[in-house]
């Protein structure tokens, strides 16, 4: 891979991928203590940074094979980037997803013209079955993460990057088979080598860092993770080959560090991002980048297709991460105003009741009392304290919130 190879994708994409904005954020800037910058790919016609990628490997196919047509395995984006650009040039193609695909992302790929396979259980497993159909098919396997002319499309975010933050002193990327890190930190460190390239995975699907321990590719198991388009067994070959000598640090993060990035997103930024793009700002908010505080940094925002379903459970995992959504069980009287006493003393406290079951089946031995499970909204974990220090002043016992 070469810097002429990233400056001759931006040439053949351009006019056909959206050259998206990458504005200062003032709330997310507040919240890290760093100067942040938002490169908002999820604002791309198919929702991710993969158009680019998708593009620049169909446009230079031989004509016989843009009349067979391609495929490739895919957890989503992938897969819709070559249905939608390949439907622009009139190229066929074919997507194989795992079964645990999200839904809106295997309905927007057949909307797109695309035909799509559902098979196995893991991105690998359905990687091996597209290597299959392709041999069968007389069809082009056009690789997600590790084929150059993907790794060369994807690095024309970095360029533009530049452009739009000439004086960045940082670029986080989310890194999952490795062909985003690999292109941006290529373009990056030609033009800027001083500027510092930061990869973040997801800790349950760490492949890149597995990578790294052992000095090659290799194969990890895969955890559940929100970050579903981050979930691949291991990293590309040509995409680690790239990217290992550019790279200054690897951050992990948490599930919950995920889900509290994407609530933050929505609620500061007014925008939706999937697991994976929020994978960056969780790792401003972790406490892993310290060194970062006061500088200029670029957070990749490289998708947006989140399944609306996901996303309001998210929402819910990021209020209970934060200290904002929390249970807990109270023993009560069950005689008439035991339950009153309870709702007076929550609101008194200045918390909201959005849910209250009785338990009297296993409230103990005392058949006057009755155990109640209460779901609170509270401001953070300091208010939640003050709660339980409300109830346990007026002889309520509660348990531990979970």
């Amino acid at each position: 891979m070469t810097f002429q190879e990233v400056e001759a994708a931006r040439d053949r994409i351009k006019g056909a991928v959206y050259y998206s904005p990458c504005p200062r954020s003032i709330p997310l800037s507040e919240i890290t203590g760093m100067e942040i910058f938002c490169k908002l790919d999820n604002l791309q016609r198919t929702g991710s940074f993969k158009e680019r990628g998708a593009r620049n490997a169909l446009v230079q196919l031989p004509a016989e094979q843009q009349r067979r047509g391609v495929i490739a395995a895919s957890a989503g984006n992938h897969a819709q980037a070559l249905a939608y650009q390949g439907k622009l040039l009139g190229i066929p193609a074919t997507v194989v997803m795992p079964k645990f695909a999200p839904l809106i992302k295997v309905d927007t790929c057949q909307k797109l013209g695309a035909t799509v396979v559902l098979h196995g259980e893991d991105f690998g497993e359905a990687k091996a079955r597209g290597y299959e159909l392709a041999k069968e098919q007389g069809l082009t396997y056009i690789d997600g993460y590790d084929d150059p002319a993907i790794i060369a499309g994807q690095g024309t975010v970095g360029l533009e990057i530049l452009e739009q933050v000439p004086d960045a002193e940082a670029v986080i990327v989310p890194v999952g088979g490795g062909g985003l890190l690999a292109g941006v930190a290529l373009a990056v460190k030609t033009l800027r080598p001083d500027v510092k390239i930061i990869a973040v995975e997801a800790e349950n699907v760490a492949s890149f860092f597995a990578a790294e321990k052992a000095g090659r590719p290799t194969r990890i198991t895969l955890h559940p993770t929100l970050a579903d388009g981050l979930a691949i067994p291991q990293v590309g070959a040509n995409a680690f080959a790239v990217a290992h000598p550019l790279v200054d640090r690897i951050v992990t993060v948490t599930e919950d560090q995920i889900a509290t990035a994407i609530l933050r997103i929505v609620e500061l930024e007014k925008g939706v991002v999937e697991g994976a793009a929020a994978t960056p700002l969780a790792a401003c908010l972790s406490g892993k980048l310290n060194e970062l505080v006061g500088r200029k940094c670029v957070l990749l925002f490289c998708g947006g297709n989140i399944d609306p379903n996901m996303l309001s459970r998210v929402i819910e995992r990021g209020l209970v991460a934060d200290g904002r959504l929390s249970r807990f069980a109270a023993v009560i009287s069950d005689r008439p105003g035991g339950l009153a006493n309870l709702t007076t003393q929550i609101a008194s406290a200045g918390a909201s009741i959005k849910q209250v079951i009785h338990d009297r089946a296993f409230a103990g031995s005392d058949v006057s009392a009755v155990q109640v499970i209460c779901t609170v909204e509270t401001r953070n974990r300091e208010h939640l304290a003050e709660v339980h220090s409300q109830l346990k002043s007026h002889g309520i016992t509660t348990s531990d919130s979970w």
